[in-house]
């Protein structure tokens, strides 16, 4: 059995996602138009899953609430920049990812992907799952192997790779939102993917002979 298959889970525009980017919009309207109170719809709707995001590239909790709030900050600074061509959400998931990979690189970070994180969330990797079951098994003596030998796989991916990880198999967005996120095409983010989710089997792939 493959360690990685693909989800095939290419998100559509559904009523949902566009009644709430619609909401967003008049939000944003209103910021712009002086009430800045208004702001602070958008940050309450969206600080958890920024925070997951920025968590799950940088595995660090006081880093991810400094980060998730500079991200919040820029956009809030930002706002009259913003164009509509995306939406907000996706706009501003472009801010907080740079905002976290300007922050690995200027401090030279590794980035550790926690099973235990990924596994709360609440559509966990196929791939992902499939190791934590095997560390379920003999937890006290597999569990820390298998953190650092997912640690190590993770960390050989560069760091847009790492992030195509992260945006597809625990954030769930869709291949556009991705590419929309990370100023690339469609094309790039699926090439990513397929890159990350070969070099990640290629060093688990032993792991369930166990």
């Amino acid at each position: 059995m493959e360690l990685i298959k693909a989800v095939g889970r290419l998100l559509v525009a559904s009523p949902e996602r566009k009644a709430e980017a619609d909401v967003d919009a008049l939000v944003v309207q209103e910021v712009r138009a002086g009430n800045v109170a208004a702001f602070d719809q958008l940050v309450r709707k969206y600080r958890e899953r920024i925070y997951s995001i920025v968590y799950n590239l940088t595995s660090n909790r006081e880093d991810a609430a400094d980060l998730t709030q500079d991200a919040f900050i820029k956009a809030f600074q930002s706002i009259h920049r913003f164009g509509g061509q995306s939406s907000f959400f996706t706009w501003l998931y472009r801010i907080a990812v740079n905002t976290a990979h300007t922050h690995l690189r200027k401090n030279r970070l590794r980035t550790f992907f926690s099973i235990e994180q990924a596994s709360e969330e609440e559509k966990t990797p196929e791939w992902l799952a499939q190791l934590a079951v095997e560390a379920g098994a003999e937890k006290e003596i597999y569990s820390r192997d298998l953190q650092q030998r997912l640690n190590e796989a993770f960390q050989k991916l560069s760091i847009k790779h790492r992030t195509v990880i992260t945006l597809f198999e625990i954030d769930g967005l869709s291949h556009a939102e991705i590419a929309d996120v990370m100023d690339s095409t469609e094309g790039t983010v699926r090439s990513r993917l397929h890159y990350a989710k070969l070099q990640l089997q290629a060093d688990l792939q032993d792991l369930l002979k166990r």
